[in-house]
């Protein structure tokens, strides 16, 4: 059963070791990852836009939701729209059988439409996020070029999704 629900100071050490997890899961695969950032990342959950997915009370997944639009990102007519925006989205390899990625994305569909926003939009610096957010419904609406690296800005419509425990195991 996996739950989604706002993180908070105290999930702080959980989400820092499932960061970790990811970490070194990428590492193995040569892949750069964030073992440096642990700490800033995690610390988020502390400061009230880090949502947790749960399973079996162990943290398997965060990502920090915002409604603010980048201001680098989108121009002021996208920004306009009332979207949801994810980032730092992670989870543990452990329940990666599960999808907790694809959960935590269709949590967030649901969510924009519960809340009569018409996006969720998230960014990444690889194009194999890309293609593995294209397989969550969510497509490439423009790339830009910024200092840490090439930058895919993605988008999904917001729709009500069924999401109950037959389907997903949420609860």
């Amino acid at each position: 059963m996996f739950t989604m629900r706002p993180a908070t100071e105290a999930d702080t050490p959980a989400v820092a070791a499932m960061i970790a997890a990811r970490c070194t899961w990428m590492e193995q695969r040569g892949l750069v990852s964030w073992r440096e950032h642990i700490d800033d990342l995690a610390g988020q959950a502390a400061a009230g836009f880090m949502w947790v997915l749960e399973a079996e009370a162990r943290i398997v997944g965060c990502t920090t939701v915002t409604t603010d639009a980048p201001p680098k990102d989108w121009t002021p007519e996208e920004a306009a729209e009332e979207a949801l925006y994810l980032f730092t989205t992670v989870t543990d390899p452990a329940y990666r059988e599960h999808k907790p990625g694809t959960l935590i994305a269709l949590w967030a569909v649901d969510r924009a439409a519960r809340q009569e926003r018409r996006w969720v939009r998230r960014g990444c610096f690889f194009p194999e996020l890309v293609k593995y957010y294209e397989t969550q419904g969510f497509f490439l609406v423009k790339e830009q070029e910024r200092r840490a690296g090439h930058l895919y800005l993605l988008a999904r419509r917001a729709e009500r999704l069924d999401l109950d425990v037959a389907t997903t195991g949420y609860r």
